[in-house]
């Protein structure tokens, strides 16, 4: 801001020009930057809120209801110049009863095909990582034994740097991240992903896991991460189509296998497995504001090679229905579930009956 100079009488004097001529080139040398270049994206600042009631039943022990506040996030963004980006985002955990960093990002993005990125983020692997439970298409993500078995430091982060790049409908990632913080192993992790869709593209880092209709899929992907020879890798798939009428079908599906790097369980070296998911959205109803969806999952976990003789290898299966309400895709939706995993050994089985809600904006 160019500064006033108050002043007796109806003109300057030849030196209080100077004066001002001076007083001003300092005020704009001083003036940031980003006042002076073309207009940058402003700050942008979200929050999402996921909470529910839930009916647990576990096998051997006493059912218990309650309300819990399953997470909650606060999403900043912005660009401090030109090609570069930041990304901070917080969650409160409400099972953990604290707040974490999820994301600290600076994002240098030249061009689709090149794109830099440093700080805490996803790394590189399965799509149900990259989704994340905001945008996963089903309530209970993350409890299956298969999902995202990635070795992390919070809600599947770690710190390091990537690379990634769109070419047309082909996606490649590409990483190295801190091992001691997510590991406790002082060798860094190596992680790479490649995706093609062979329908509609689907552009930027992250993934969905549904459309709810907005585009027809096609998606084939295989990630892995390597540790000191010890290793984790998948392969994804997500089919979405359009139907008359309105609505939509969709299966998702994944293998994975965490040899000796993640997993559900520490005590066992090896955690594979595999699941199915699939759902009807049912075409939009004359006078209903929101759409109407019904969802099956089933997934079958094995651990095996436990630390000690004690450690029983055991598979869990997981059975899930969800009956949605999908207000406003990811920004309103309200999920009906019904969870129920089974043990062959080392722990009890259990039941959980629900409804879980999610706003964000």
């Amino acid at each position: 801001m160019i500064n006033r100079f108050p002043y007796r009488g109806t003109a300057f004097n030849a030196s209080a020009r100077a004066a001002a001529l001076v007083a001003c080139a300092v005020s704009l040398a001083a003036t940031p930057l980003r006042a002076q270049d073309a207009p940058l994206p402003p700050v942008t600042v979200g929050a999402g809120v996921q909470t529910s009631f839930v009916h647990d039943a576990p096998d051997g022990a006493s059912s218990t209801d309650s309300f819990l506040l399953n997470s909650v996030r606060l999403y900043v963004n912005g660009s401090p110049a030109k090609k570069i980006k930041f990304m901070f985002n917080t969650e409160y955990d409400g099972a953990g009863n604290h707040v974490t960093v999820l994301d600290a990002v600076a994002q240098f993005e030249f061009s689709d095909q090149v794109n830099f990125w440093v700080g805490r983020m996803l790394p590189p692997s399965d799509r149900a990582n990259l989704y994340g439970p905001y945008y996963a298409h089903h309530w209970a993500a993350f409890t299956d034994g298969v999902q995202d078995g990635y070795p992390f430091i919070s809600a599947g982060r770690d710190n390091g740097a990537l690379y990634w790049g769109q070419f047309g409908k082909a996606k490649l990632q590409g990483g190295v991240f801190d091992g001691t913080s997510a590991t406790g192993k002082a060798k860094v992790i190596g992680a790479g992903r490649i995706q093609v869709d062979f329908w509609d593209p689907e552009p930027g880092y992250y993934l969905n896991g549904t459309f709810y209709g907005g585009k027809n899929i096609l998606a084939v992907a295989a990630a892995g991460q390597v540790q000191d020879g010890n290793k984790a890798y998948n392969g994804d798939f997500l089919l979405e189509k359009k139907l008359a009428g309105g609505g939509s079908v969709s299966v998702e599906a994944e293998l994975a296998k965490y040899d000796r790097l993640g997993g559900y369980n520490a005590r066992y070296g090896t955690d594979q497995g595999g699941y199915v998911l699939g759902s009807y959205l049912f075409p939009p109803i004359a006078g209903m504001t929101g759409r109407l969806e019904i969802l099956g999952k089933f997934a079958k976990a094995s651990f095996r090679d436990g630390l000690t003789v004690l450690d029983r290898d055991y598979d869990q299966k997981t059975t899930e229905v969800n009956f949605n309400y999908v207000i406003r895709e990811f920004n309103a939706r309200v999920m009906f579930f019904y969870l129920q995993k089974n043990f062959s050994a080392v722990l009890a089985n259990d039941k959980q009956v629900g409804v879980g809600f999610q706003v964000q904006m």
